[in-house]
């Protein structure tokens, strides 16, 4: 379980990202943090990997307290959390197969990892991996050779290699086609679905997020303002989450449309009566 604690992060420069977030993450859950850009999403995920440290608040994986930890305790707890990049964040010149194999280095010795030496065991995931993903046979190309949606899918094959608790994914169709976005989330669910891994994934594709997510969150301005199931998420969950609507507003909103289609209905009787 990924348990989070109001969790905030100011940035030097006084922007506050994050304002006293809490939310768990469970099971085999797969979670779609939306919202608008600077609403935090981001942040959010760097917070959870040590890559921001925040200002304030606790994060907690399967009962472990995994903020404010040494350098050396950062390294081993993030064998524990696999990490997609919207930027891919693969090594150009290194094959498909190296790039995926990197996701080991953190249980190979210095030396092993210096000659790209990893056991049998770790490359037959790989090849295991490369199959799931939709990669075979491309285990020697170059990681410039591939398209944008190959890459992305390198990138989850070596997140997941790692064995992690569970799997943060940052905007990982933000630089795709909606064909090629579509195929990546297929494969994220199919792969994270066959090891059992569960999903945190910040996307911008509502679309998306409500056909691969099985629970919405909605981030705005730092904070939480909507959490549930897909089959929840309506018209009034997008004015609260993108537009800065208060449930109270959306109920009012719907109150007054609703008198004024009685109005609108009243008037359209009062003008037959006028005729008949």
């Amino acid at each position: 379980m990924l348990e989070i604690k109001e969790l905030k992060k100011v940035y030097d420069t006084g922007e506050q990202a994050l304002n006293g977030v809490s939310m768990e993450v469970d099971g085999k859950e797969t979670v779609a943090v939306i919202g608008p850009s600077g609403a935090g999403k981001s942040t959010l995920l760097r917070c959870i990997n040590s890559l921001v440290n925040p200002t304030s608040g606790e994060i907690y994986l399967d009962g472990k307290e995994i903020t404010g930890l040494s350098k050396k305790e950062v390294r081993k707890v993030r064998r524990d959390i696999g990490f997609v990049f919207q930027e891919f964040n693969l090594v150009e010149r290194l094959t498909v197969m190296e790039n995926i194999l990197s996701g080991r280095l953190g249980y190979v010795s210095n030396w092993n990892a210096f000659r790209r030496n990893f056991p049998p065991e770790d490359i037959q995931s790989a090849f295991e991996l490369l199959d799931i993903v939709g990669l075979s046979e491309l285990e020697d190309n170059r990681a410039d050779e591939l398209s944008g949606g190959q890459r992305q899918r390198v990138g989850i094959a070596r997140a997941i290699i790692q064995e992690p608790k569970i799997l943060l994914v940052d905007e990982p169709t933000s630089s795709l086609d909606p064909e090629t976005a579509t195929t990546v989330m297929t494969h994220l669910s199919d792969v994270a679905g066959e090891y059992d891994i569960p999903i945190l994934i910040n996307i911008h594709d509502v679309d998306l997020a409500l056909e691969f997510a099985n629970r919405i969150v909605g981030l705005s301005d730092g904070s939480i303002v909507w959490d549930g199931a897909p089959s929840e998420f309506d018209e009034e969950a997008r004015d609260i989450i993108y537009r800065g609507a208060s449930p109270a507003d959306t109920d009012a909103a719907a109150s007054s449309q609703g008198v004024e289609q009685r109005e609108s209905l009243t008037a359209t009787h009062d003008e037959k009566d006028r005729f008949q």
